[in-house]
């Protein structure tokens, strides 16, 4: 193969590359667009396709269903936000920082109750506190941390914020002392 075919083959890989990329993130933006009308258990995978202008054989090279879209759009924001969690191991620090992880991922779950995907989120939550846990080696108190963390988040966000996020931080960090303590 000559050095100018080399080239075409790669810039034909580059430019297929990016228009996966590209309908990825049509087909991306077509279901949230939807998801702000429609509750998920209402969208159909056509609705999706005809709103992102791509077929339905593009929308399966890239995607399983619905669902996948939505793990693989709020997987890696709640990844982000528990990485920083890791990367900074002081609990005073760890705190702090779990508090603006609520405030900010507030909005994600507040639409994905109201639209009926709140399964989505909660797996992608549930599967980065399995990763912050994973160093205690104790597979119940991981699950347990999971479940009630979230179940704690959940309780705050969608019965108002009445309670002070301060102080079920002050909660969970009492939890976390006395486990440390046993």
């Amino acid at each position: 193969m000559s050095d100018r075919e080399r080239e075409l083959v790669m810039a034909a890989t580059e430019h297929a590359q990016a228009v996966k990329k590209d309908t990825k993130e049509f087909i991306t933006t077509a279901m949230l667009q939807l998801l702000a009308k429609e509750k998920l258990s209402a969208l159909t995978v056509s609705q999706v396709c005809s709103r992102a202008g791509v077929s339905r054989m593009a929308f399966y090279r890239n995607f399983e269903g619905l669902e996948q879209i939505l793990y693989e759009y709020y997987k890696p924001k709640i990844a982000a936000v528990f990485d920083m969690l890791r990367q900074n191991p002081e609990d005073s620090v760890k705190f702090d920082f779990q508090l603006r992880f609520f405030n900010t991922v507030r909005d994600f779950l507040l639409l994905s109750y109201e639209r009926g995907f709140e399964p989505i989120i909660m797996r992608a939550f549930t599967e980065e506190m399995e990763k912050f846990y994973t160093a205690d080696g104790d597979e119940y108190w991981t699950a347990f941390m999971s479940a009630g963390v979230y179940a704690i988040w959940r309780k705050w966000l969608l019965e108002g914020q009445q309670k002070p996020l301060e102080e079920i931080m002050e909660f969970l960090k009492r939890l976390d002392t006395v486990r440390n303590q046993a």
